[in-house]
């Protein structure tokens, strides 16, 4: 079997494209089937894994890779997690806890989706880890929308990564208002293009000032934080009353400091998540929403993969230097063929 190891600990040389004859398929085992991977996509997880600060869950592949589209070969497909009638055969996109880059991988049913319809393998492979991560963050964590409040704004910090550009689509098909901070005018544009209705570049200007004046000086209504650190503090002066901060790494510093009052006095909800340790049920929730809700924006073009650059499984190493860089815009992926 082909696939990418993490030698050791380092920078991205230590991913090494190996074929062993030697390394068994991955068998399925209760609520399991096996796919042959066509495509997985490259995740800021997986560099974190490179470098020895996201350990893998129990029970996970030591192999990197938390997305994949393919088609399945095989496994327990009369368990009762099989929401979607798929059988051998069936083109799936699936969000797993590892192993992706490789031939084959291992899936739980529950976490498979069908591929929408008209998608390359490329494209679906795009979509599991960032769709799964943007639902349960703005939707059910941050309750976008819900609860009787009609039409909102999100703020999403790095537009113009994974999570922005899908976060920029998702939202804005639901009907709310996207405002992003990005790195560049380039990135900046390509957001707009996609439906934000601002976007700020951090590097020249203060994205609280930014907001506030945007929004007459009321604020947003939810935050989707992947910096952490010292933009925490400064994200409580960009809220509405009552709007929720939701943090989902700390690419900027484990460490806050935030002024309470303001949390007191205007009702203020900070939470966070990961994703990759949740339970099968709640992923597999996570999946049906996705399958009822987004799946037809996605077939009905509303929503499009944006795919920045595509390398061969070998080029790994490459892969994970560009998304170092930040320099991408969109989904980086890596195809197997």
């Amino acid at each position: 079997m082909r696939a990418v190891e993490i030698s050791q600990y380092g920078a991205p040389e230590v991913l090494k494209a190996v074929v062993r004859p030697d390394l068994a398929l991955p068998q399925p085992g209760s609520g399991e089937v096996l796919i042959r991977v066509r495509a997985a996509g490259v995740n800021r997880p997986d560099v974190l894994q490179r470098q020895g600060f996201y350990p893998v869950p129990p029970g996970g592949s030591d192999l990197p890779g938390l997305e994949l589209a393919g088609e399945i070969i095989g496994g327990d497909l009369a368990h009762p997690d099989n929401f979607f009638s798929l059988e051998v055969g069936s083109r799936v996109c699936a969000l797993v806890v590892g192993g992706a880059y490789a031939e084959y991988c291992i899936a739980p049913l529950a976490q498979c989706l069908p591929v929408p319809r008209g998608l390359s393998d490329v494209e679906a492979a795009g979509l599991p880890e960032t769709f799964f991560t943007v639902w349960s963050n703005v939707f059910d964590r941050g309750r976008l929308g819900l609860d009787g409040r009609g039409k909102e704004t999100l703020l999403v910090h790095g537009g113009s990564s994974g999570i922005g550009v899908t976060a920029i689509q998702l939202v804005t098909a639901m009907g709310h208002d996207v405002i992003v901070t990005v790195g560049s005018q380039e990135k900046a544009e390509a957001c707009k293009q996609l439906g934000a209705v601002l976007a700020i570049n951090y590097k020249t200007a203060d994205f609280v000032e930014e907001v506030k004046s945007f929004t007459s000086g009321k604020g947003v209504n939810v935050i989707l934080d992947m910096v952490g650190g010292s933009y925490v503090g400064r994200d409580i002066h960009c809220l509405a009353d009552d709007g929720r901060i939701v943090i989902i790494a700390h690419q900027g510093g484990k460490i806050s400091e935030i002024d309470v009052g303001h949390v007191l006095r205007r009702r203020l909800t900070i939470t966070g998540s990961t994703l990759r340790a949740r339970s099968v049920e709640f992923k597999g929730a996570i999946a049906r929403s996705l399958r009822a809700y987004v799946w037809p924006l996605i077939e009905a073009k509303k929503i499009k993969p944006v795919i920045h650059e595509v390398f061969e499984l070998e080029a790994a190493a490459r892969a994970h230097e560009l998304m170092e860089s930040s320099q991408h815009i969109g989904k980086i992926v890596l195809t197997v063929n």
